[in-house]
Protein backbone atom coordinates (compact mmCIF):
# COMPACT_ATOMS: atom_id res chain seq x y z
CA UNK A 1 0.00 0.00 0.00
CA UNK A 2 2.85 2.40 0.81
CA UNK A 3 4.48 1.66 -2.55
CA UNK A 4 1.17 2.23 -4.31
CA UNK A 5 0.66 5.58 -2.57
CA UNK A 6 4.20 6.60 -3.45
CA UNK A 7 3.62 5.67 -7.10
CA UNK A 8 0.37 7.69 -7.19
CA UNK A 9 2.18 10.69 -5.72
CA UNK A 10 4.93 10.38 -8.33
CA UNK A 11 2.41 10.16 -11.17
CA UNK A 12 0.57 13.22 -9.90
CA UNK A 13 3.79 15.21 -9.85
CA UNK A 14 4.63 14.03 -13.36
CA UNK A 15 1.21 15.07 -14.64
CA UNK A 16 1.52 18.48 -13.02
CA UNK A 17 4.93 18.95 -14.60
CA UNK A 18 3.62 17.86 -18.01
CA UNK A 19 0.74 20.32 -17.76
CA UNK A 20 3.21 23.14 -17.08
CA UNK A 21 5.33 22.12 -20.06
CA UNK A 22 2.27 22.02 -22.36
CA UNK A 23 1.14 25.44 -21.13
CA UNK A 24 4.59 26.87 -21.79
CA UNK A 25 4.60 25.38 -25.31
CA UNK A 26 1.14 26.77 -26.08
CA UNK A 27 1.93 30.20 -24.63
CA UNK A 28 5.52 31.04 -25.61
CA UNK A 29 6.84 34.41 -24.42
CA UNK A 30 6.31 37.18 -26.95
CA UNK A 31 8.49 40.23 -27.59
CA UNK A 32 6.89 43.67 -27.79
CA UNK A 33 5.72 44.93 -31.19
CA UNK A 34 7.47 48.16 -32.20
CA UNK A 35 5.28 49.83 -34.83
CA UNK A 36 6.96 53.08 -35.85
CA UNK A 37 6.18 55.40 -32.89
CA UNK A 38 3.74 52.98 -31.20
CA UNK A 39 4.90 50.17 -28.91
CA UNK A 40 2.63 47.25 -28.07
CA UNK A 41 3.91 45.72 -24.80
CA UNK A 42 4.91 42.07 -24.73
CA UNK A 43 2.03 41.11 -22.43
CA UNK A 44 -0.50 42.53 -24.92
CA UNK A 45 1.13 40.67 -27.82
CA UNK A 46 0.81 37.52 -25.71
CA UNK A 47 -2.86 38.27 -25.00
CA UNK A 48 -3.57 38.65 -28.72
CA UNK A 49 -1.74 35.40 -29.52
CA UNK A 50 -3.48 33.40 -26.77
CA UNK A 51 -6.91 34.66 -27.80
CA UNK A 52 -6.22 33.90 -31.46
CA UNK A 53 -5.38 30.28 -30.62
CA UNK A 54 -8.47 29.99 -28.42
CA UNK A 55 -10.73 31.36 -31.16
CA UNK A 56 -9.23 28.84 -33.58
CA UNK A 57 -9.86 25.95 -31.17
CA UNK A 58 -13.49 27.04 -30.86
CA UNK A 59 -13.86 27.28 -34.68
CA UNK A 60 -14.72 30.98 -34.46
CA UNK A 61 -11.86 31.80 -36.84
CA UNK A 62 -10.04 29.69 -39.40
CA UNK A 63 -6.48 30.23 -40.65
CA UNK A 64 -6.36 33.85 -41.91
CA UNK A 65 -10.11 34.46 -41.49
CA UNK A 66 -10.90 36.81 -38.61
CA UNK A 67 -9.57 39.88 -36.85
CA UNK A 68 -8.88 40.95 -33.27
CA UNK A 69 -8.60 44.61 -32.29
CA UNK A 70 -8.57 46.78 -29.17
CA UNK A 71 -7.76 50.26 -27.95
CA UNK A 72 -4.26 50.59 -26.52
CA UNK A 73 -4.60 50.60 -22.70
CA UNK A 74 -1.64 52.94 -22.23
CA UNK A 75 -2.12 55.25 -25.23
CA UNK A 76 -5.61 56.78 -25.42
CA UNK A 77 -6.92 57.00 -28.95
CA UNK A 78 -4.57 54.35 -30.38
CA UNK A 79 -6.01 51.22 -31.98
CA UNK A 80 -4.17 47.88 -32.19
CA UNK A 81 -5.30 45.23 -34.67
CA UNK A 82 -4.18 42.01 -36.25
CA UNK A 83 -2.99 42.51 -39.82
CA UNK A 84 -4.74 41.65 -43.06
CA UNK A 85 -4.58 37.91 -43.91
CA UNK A 86 -2.53 37.10 -40.82
CA UNK A 87 -2.55 33.43 -39.81
CA UNK A 88 -4.15 33.99 -36.40
CA UNK A 89 -3.40 30.53 -34.89
CA UNK A 90 0.32 31.35 -35.38
CA UNK A 91 0.09 35.00 -34.39
CA UNK A 92 3.15 36.79 -33.02
CA UNK A 93 4.32 40.42 -32.85
CA UNK A 94 4.79 40.55 -36.64
CA UNK A 95 1.05 40.09 -37.16
CA UNK A 96 -0.01 43.32 -35.45
CA UNK A 97 -0.49 46.88 -36.69
CA UNK A 98 -1.54 50.08 -34.91
CA UNK A 99 -2.53 53.68 -35.56
CA UNK A 100 -4.35 56.57 -33.95
CA UNK A 101 -8.11 56.61 -34.38
CA UNK A 102 -9.13 58.75 -37.32
CA UNK A 103 -5.64 58.94 -38.80
CA UNK A 104 -6.22 56.38 -41.52
CA UNK A 105 -5.38 52.70 -41.77
CA UNK A 106 -1.71 51.79 -41.22
CA UNK A 107 0.31 49.57 -43.51
CA UNK A 108 -0.90 45.99 -43.39
CA UNK A 109 -4.26 46.92 -41.83
CA UNK A 110 -7.22 44.57 -42.28
CA UNK A 111 -9.84 45.49 -44.88
CA UNK A 112 -12.40 46.10 -42.12
CA UNK A 113 -10.21 48.68 -40.33
CA UNK A 114 -12.91 51.39 -40.52
CA UNK A 115 -15.58 49.04 -39.15
CA UNK A 116 -13.33 48.09 -36.25
CA UNK A 117 -12.55 51.75 -35.65
CA UNK A 118 -16.23 52.72 -35.48
CA UNK A 119 -17.12 49.81 -33.18
CA UNK A 120 -14.22 50.50 -30.81
CA UNK A 121 -15.13 54.18 -30.63
CA UNK A 122 -18.75 53.25 -29.85
CA UNK A 123 -17.75 50.88 -27.05
CA UNK A 124 -15.24 53.38 -25.67
CA UNK A 125 -18.00 55.96 -25.29
CA UNK A 126 -19.93 53.45 -23.21
CA UNK A 127 -17.05 52.24 -21.03
CA UNK A 128 -15.29 55.57 -20.73
CA UNK A 129 -12.11 54.23 -22.30
CA UNK A 130 -11.33 50.54 -22.88
CA UNK A 131 -12.75 48.64 -25.85
CA UNK A 132 -12.10 45.44 -27.81
CA UNK A 133 -13.66 43.69 -30.79
CA UNK A 134 -13.44 40.24 -32.38
CA UNK A 135 -14.47 39.69 -36.00
CA UNK A 136 -15.32 35.98 -36.09
CA UNK A 137 -16.66 33.63 -38.75
CA UNK A 138 -18.59 31.05 -36.75
CA UNK A 139 -20.37 28.74 -39.21
CA UNK A 140 -23.77 28.82 -37.49
CA UNK A 141 -23.85 32.60 -37.09
CA UNK A 142 -22.77 33.17 -40.68
CA UNK A 143 -25.27 30.62 -42.01
CA UNK A 144 -28.12 32.17 -40.00
CA UNK A 145 -27.31 35.61 -41.39
CA UNK A 146 -27.60 34.38 -44.98
CA UNK A 147 -31.37 33.90 -44.72
CA UNK A 148 -32.93 36.32 -47.19
CA UNK A 149 -34.62 39.40 -45.70
CA UNK A 150 -33.79 38.36 -42.13
CA UNK A 151 -32.99 41.51 -40.13
CA UNK A 152 -33.11 40.42 -36.49
CA UNK A 153 -31.98 37.14 -34.94
CA UNK A 154 -32.88 36.27 -31.36
CA UNK A 155 -31.52 33.39 -29.28
CA UNK A 156 -34.06 30.82 -28.13
CA UNK A 157 -31.95 29.47 -25.27
CA UNK A 158 -32.29 31.18 -21.91
CA UNK A 159 -28.57 31.93 -21.47
CA UNK A 160 -28.40 33.47 -24.92
CA UNK A 161 -31.48 35.59 -24.23
CA UNK A 162 -29.85 37.00 -21.10
CA UNK A 163 -26.28 37.40 -22.33
CA UNK A 164 -26.79 38.32 -26.00
CA UNK A 165 -30.38 39.41 -26.59
CA UNK A 166 -31.30 40.34 -30.14
CA UNK A 167 -28.74 40.55 -32.93
CA UNK A 168 -29.14 42.94 -35.85
CA UNK A 169 -28.02 41.85 -39.31
CA UNK A 170 -26.60 44.55 -41.59
CA UNK A 171 -26.29 44.17 -45.36
CA UNK A 172 -22.91 45.05 -46.92
CA UNK A 173 -22.96 48.27 -48.94
CA UNK A 174 -19.76 48.93 -50.89
CA UNK A 175 -21.39 51.79 -52.80
CA UNK A 176 -22.18 53.82 -49.66
CA UNK A 177 -19.44 53.06 -47.11
CA UNK A 178 -20.25 55.92 -44.74
CA UNK A 179 -23.92 54.98 -44.59
CA UNK A 180 -22.91 51.36 -44.03
CA UNK A 181 -20.72 52.36 -41.07
CA UNK A 182 -23.59 54.32 -39.54
CA UNK A 183 -25.84 51.28 -39.90
CA UNK A 184 -23.25 49.07 -38.22
CA UNK A 185 -22.93 51.46 -35.26
CA UNK A 186 -26.71 51.75 -34.94
CA UNK A 187 -27.15 47.97 -35.16
CA UNK A 188 -24.60 47.45 -32.39
CA UNK A 189 -26.46 49.90 -30.19
CA UNK A 190 -29.86 48.37 -30.94
CA UNK A 191 -28.45 44.94 -30.18
CA UNK A 192 -27.37 45.91 -26.67
CA UNK A 193 -23.72 46.78 -27.44
CA UNK A 194 -22.62 43.16 -27.65
CA UNK A 195 -22.68 41.97 -31.25
CA UNK A 196 -23.54 42.95 -34.80
CA UNK A 197 -23.63 40.57 -37.77
CA UNK A 198 -22.80 41.44 -41.38
CA UNK A 199 -24.85 39.31 -43.74
CA UNK A 200 -22.72 36.44 -44.98
CA UNK A 201 -19.56 37.97 -43.50
CA UNK A 202 -19.37 36.90 -39.88
CA UNK A 203 -19.99 38.73 -36.62
CA UNK A 204 -18.34 41.54 -34.71
CA UNK A 205 -18.48 40.90 -30.97
CA UNK A 206 -17.37 43.72 -28.68
CA UNK A 207 -16.48 44.22 -25.04
CA UNK A 208 -14.51 46.30 -22.61
CA UNK A 209 -11.56 43.93 -23.07
CA UNK A 210 -10.49 40.97 -25.18
CA UNK A 211 -11.99 38.41 -22.80
CA UNK A 212 -15.40 40.06 -22.86
CA UNK A 213 -15.39 40.31 -26.65
CA UNK A 214 -14.39 36.63 -26.86
CA UNK A 215 -17.19 35.66 -24.44
CA UNK A 216 -19.78 37.49 -26.54
CA UNK A 217 -18.49 35.90 -29.75
CA UNK A 218 -18.62 32.42 -28.21
CA UNK A 219 -22.10 32.94 -26.73
CA UNK A 220 -23.43 34.26 -30.03
CA UNK A 221 -22.17 31.25 -31.97
CA UNK A 222 -23.52 28.85 -29.32
CA UNK A 223 -26.98 30.44 -29.48
CA UNK A 224 -27.02 30.48 -33.28
CA UNK A 225 -26.12 26.80 -33.31
CA UNK A 226 -29.14 26.09 -31.11
CA UNK A 227 -31.36 28.15 -33.44
CA UNK A 228 -30.14 26.20 -36.49
CA UNK A 229 -30.54 22.80 -34.78
CA UNK A 230 -34.05 23.72 -33.67
CA UNK A 231 -34.97 24.64 -37.24
CA UNK A 232 -33.56 21.39 -38.59
CA UNK A 233 -35.59 19.43 -36.01
CA UNK A 234 -38.76 21.42 -36.80
CA UNK A 235 -39.23 22.20 -33.14
CA UNK A 236 -42.13 24.40 -32.14
CA UNK A 237 -40.51 27.41 -30.48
Amino acid sequence: MDRLNAEITRLRRSMAGAAEVIEDLENPPMPPAVLEDIVVPAYLVGDFARLARQLDRELLIRANMGTIAMLHPDKPGVMISTKHMTLLPRLDERGLCAAELGSGAPRGAPEEWRILEVLLASVSLLTGGPAAVVHSFGAYTTASSCEKDLIVVQPIDEVGKKQIGKIIIVDPDDDNPENFLRQVAEALNQGGMRCVVIRGNGAYAVGADLDQAWANAAMLEHSMRIVMLARQANLKI
